[in-house]
């Protein structure tokens, strides 16, 4: 099996050991198991394979992971002296088949069409018990709920970028086969016609990789007059031309153009995004779904189908609540998270302590040649919402700011990641008539008064992304899989190194 061109490869090996393994354990012993081992392709280069095995009414299963979650299904697994099974995933010319002997040590070698192979050694690490990254369709907690809290300023009612008056947001989740996870999250800033009554905006691109449909005239006029949609990467077009025309034939006004805003990230290794699966229904869906109050989180909507650090990612969110003599005004932050990175949670090492980070292959053998991996690229969209009557100029920096909380989780802004922040303010003070014939003095905060707003902004970013990675759910797509986050093992992490419970340290209010 040659190692050019290895992630599908790689998929295809890991779906085969993990349907081998789950199926024989289940068969045995009808039990769950996790083995962690070494793959050796023939020129020598290794990599750390994990196999997950599961049982549910007698079936086997299982999934062979790579890069911290992510990995490939496995089938057609049988037992005779250890394990036999196969996998296949998109872009592959056919199944690789996987043959490994042993019970606690497995033993054996993978084999793709082309003739190609790679052995494999894995060892039993969770005999009997589940791995905390299982797969019983629990309810996951949010960061606070496990004592995670971000920063020292209060958050609001529900700790999400609804708390913002007159924001209101809205999932629609397309599923579709083994080979569509995607979908439409839709946050509309604000009450009454967009059009006719715009809100003060700005878009910071961070890193322009990307396809963000309605930049330029956000930045020519300062001004977004339509709800802003999130979706995958090639649906971007699709999406804005179901907003564009839902919103123009509900207008009875003159005839008019109109700017649809619209971001985008790419969860093409569990959405084959190339069939164009979001049509006019699901954004009709998204919107009507829109409400105020808790938001739905992780695995649904534009998150459906995306990942963060290696591990499963989707949408999150939080708010801050300023005090009455910081402003008093609220700043809340919605993520679809899908970038990389070496994840960092308040200060607790914990891609590097999972044994997931940025440039893992080249930092363990210093003259290998340069792989991808789950840990780098991708995309991060980041939509800021505040009540403070704000200019265009002063969104412009306020978005700014919300980069710095996603640095504090590990993202370092790859090369080929989309990273934009889309921010506006819900004033109704600073909403002027779209074609207003006269002058007006809008009110607007100082300079000086900005700076609670950059920490609010912060801090909402980088609980918000902690709360999609926290939320989200194992998927499984096109013959892969995206686990995620093990919950158990990164709150024992989180302990070790004092990230929990931050809160109580703080010094009495003086």
């Amino acid at each position: 099996m040659k190692r050019g061109g290895r992630r599908n490869a790689q998929a295809a090996l890991y779906l085969c050991a993990q349907a081998l393994a789950a199926t024989g354990t289940a068969a045995a012993q009808d039990r769950s198991g996790l083995w962690r081992g070494t793959a050796r392709y023939p020129d020598g280069a290794t990599e750390s394979w994990t196999l997950h095995v599961w049982s549910n009414a007698g079936v086997a299963h299982g999934d062979l992971l790579f890069d911290a979650g992510s990995g490939m299904v496995l089938h057609d697994v049988d037992r005779s002296d250890g394990f036999a099974f196969a996998f296949q995933g998109s872009g592959m010319s056919g199944p690789v088949q996987c043959s490994l002997r042993g019970t606690r040590t497995l033993a054996g070698s993978c084999t793709d069409p082309s003739g190609g192979s790679v052995s494999l050694s894995l060892e039993t690490v969770a005999d009997g018990a589940a791995p905390d990254y299982r797969d019983d369709g629990s309810v996951r907690p949010r960061a606070r709920e496990i004592g995670l809290v971000v920063g020292v300023l209060p958050t609001g009612t529900h700790n999400a970028i609804t708390d913002v008056p007159g924001v209101r947001v809205g999932h629609a989740t397309v599923m579709e086969g083994d080979s569509i996870r995607t979908g439409v999250t839709a946050v509309v800033p604000a009450a009454g016609d967009l059009y006719a009554r715009p809100v003060p905006a700005w878009i910071h691109s961070a890193n322009g990789y990307g396809k963000l449909i309605g930049e330029t005239q956000v930045r020519e006029f300062g001004e977004i007059e339509t709800p802003v949609l999130l979706t995958c990467t090639l649906c971007v077009w699709s999406a804005a031309r179901g907003l564009a025309w839902t919103l123009m034939d509900a207008d009875p006004g003159p005839d008019h153009t109109i700017n649809p805003v619209v971001g985008e990230t790419n969860d093409s290794w569990l959405n084959d995004m190339w069939v164009d699966p979001i049509g006019p229904e699901h954004v009709r869906e998204a919107l009507a779904n829109a409400r105020s109050g808790p938001v739905a989180e992780g695995s649904v909507g534009a998150g459906t189908g995306t990942t963060a650090f290696g591990w499963k990612g989707g949408i999150g969110t939080s708010s801050r609540l300023l005090p009455a003599s910081l402003g008093g005004w609220s700043v809340g932050v919605l993520v679809q998270t899908n970038f990389g990175g070496t994840l960092s949670m308040n200060g607790a090492p914990v891609g590097r302590a999972l044994g997931s980070f940025s440039y893992e292959a080249a930092l363990s053998v210093p003259d290998a040649p340069p792989q991808p991996s789950a840990q780098d690229g991708g995309s991060l969209m980041i939509v800021v919402a505040t009540d403070a009557p704000l200019t265009a100029a002063a969104l412009a920096r306020l978005s700014e700011r919300a980069m710095l909380g996603a640095g504090r989780t590990g993202s370092f802004m790859h090369n080929s990641s989309g990273d934009y922040v889309i921010a506006f303010s819900s004033a109704e003070s600073v909403r002027r008539p779209r074609d207003d014939p006269e002058p007006r003095a809008l009110p607007s905060l100082s300079n000086a008064q900005m700076s609670p707003l950059f920490a609010a902004v912060v801090e909402a970013t980088e609980e918000a992304i902690y709360n999609a990675l926290l939320k989200a759910t194992t998927v499984r797509g096109r013959g892969r899989v995206y686990k995620a986050l093990p919950l158990a093992s990164t709150r024992r992490i989180l302990e070790e190194y004092g990230a929990l419970d931050q809160n109580r340290s703080l010094p009495p209010r003086r």
